[in-house]
């Protein structure tokens, strides 16, 4: 069997596939999986994967490790510069790597989360359902560590495709729908939402990331008390007393006791997960068509 051994793992590597576990939220489990949905897709597509299979989601690059048969791999998401065998490889194609080769990923020039697929994805063992690492409950494989050998499946029957198009850029715009607290805020509160050009911080990791801004002040009657915990999902928008914005990821808690201001289109959460700290990022407020309708 091939395997995948690690030799370095840059700040945070983990295996995630797109799933993830989906509809246990009455558990207390979250849906996790990748960051950067479509990018894994991508990278499973270039190397004829089915789309949902398990592969390697790194930040900020630093992940390296050796082939130990001749395999196909695909790099993907932010664009770190790939180097195999010690020669430059290629983003967004499948490249034959030869066995004992070794891959390395350095920096990204932008964005956060690059992702490597492998011909027969990684197959770990799934933990409800899912390959994917779960930072905050601990479910599915331990977060990568240098030394790691991680087993790769058989080859499948698909072919590999001769070419596929990585998504564009559309900057860091997301799109939001208002609600479902926003009410718990002061007008002129929205509307700065809205029109505010956000900063991420520091504080960012597969939960969420933190937004640096103006203080979102809480409409009269709202001030003092807080929400019993509620449901949250990937996307939502949740204000703490300190009237600045968390925007929650893959890894969100299931419940929370802040008002969530807004939801950002499951659609967008992808580029939001590219986000690194410093980046700049606005909310387009948009409306949810009716159900039946477009």
């Amino acid at each position: 069997m091939n395997r995948l051994t690690v030799t370095a793992t840059g700040p945070l590597t983990t295996i995630q596939d797109v799933t993830g576990r989906p509809g246990r939220a009455d558990l207390g489990v979250g849906v996790s999986g990748a960051a950067d949905r479509a990018a894994l897709r991508l990278a499973n597509r270039l190397v004829g994967n089915d789309e949902g299979a398990a592969g390697l989601e790194a930040t900020l690059g630093g992940l390296a490790f050796r082939v130990t048969t001749t395999s196909l791999v695909a790099v993907t998401g932010a664009p770190a510069p790939v180097r195999i065998g010690g020669r430059p490889g290629d983003l967004h194609r499948a490249v034959v790597v030869p066995a004992g080769s070794k891959v390395r990923l350095g920096t990204p020039s932008c964005g956060l989360r690059s992702y490597v697929a492998v011909r027969g994805g990684l197959a770990v063992d799934p933990v409800l359902g899912s390959r994917a690492t779960d930072t905050v409950a601990g479910l599915g494989p331990p977060v990568v560590a240098t030394g790691d050998e991680l087993p790769v499946g058989p080859p499948p029957s698909s072919p590999v495709p001769a070419v596929d198009v990585a998504p564009e850029a559309t900057g860091a715009t997301l799109r939001v729908v208002l609600g479902p607290r926003h009410d718990w805020f002061a007008d002129d509160a929205v509307a700065a939402f809205l029109r505010t050009t956000w900063t991420v911080t520091d504080d960012a990791n597969r939960v969420g990331f933190r937004l640096d801004g103006p203080e979102l002040t809480r409409a009269p009657g709202h001030g003092g008390a807080e929400l019993p915990s509620e449901g949250v999902i990937r996307g939502s928008v949740q204000v703490p007393p300190s009237g600045r914005p968390t925007v929650f990821l893959a890894d969100h808690p299931v419940t929370g006791g802040y008002p969530v201001i807004g939801v950002v289109l499951d659609a967008d959460t992808d580029r939001a997960g590219q986000l690194r700290p410093g980046s700049a990022v606005r909310f387009r407020r948009v409306s949810v068509p009716p159900v039946g309708r477009t």
